[in-house]
């Protein structure tokens, strides 16, 4: 009886063994996949340098559209009054 139950319990430890080697190898899977998408889909954020370079670039197209539109208002007034 005591050595069915040695072979019974010798299948089962085989078993568990075999089902956490799986496990632990599809965690690790897992675990890479992650660490794949968190670098392409979490934000890092940005340094002072590029946050302030991108700010001064905005700005100096918005002063570059304010004057195209007066430069595009004066001409309008004067074509008014030539008219």
């Amino acid at each position: 009886y005591k050595t069915q139950e040695f072979k019974s319990l010798d299948k089962t430890v085989s078993e568990h063994s075999s089902d956490r080697e799986a496990t632990n190898a599809e965690l690790a899977a897992v675990l890479e996949y992650y660490g794949k998408v968190k670098e392409r889909c979490i934000a890092k954020p940005e340094s002072y340098e590029q946050r302030k370079a991108r700010r001064e670039a905005e700005i100096e197209g918005l002063k570059q559209a304010l004057k195209i539109l007066q430069d595009e208002t004066a001409l309008m007034q004067r074509g008014r009054r030539g008219g």
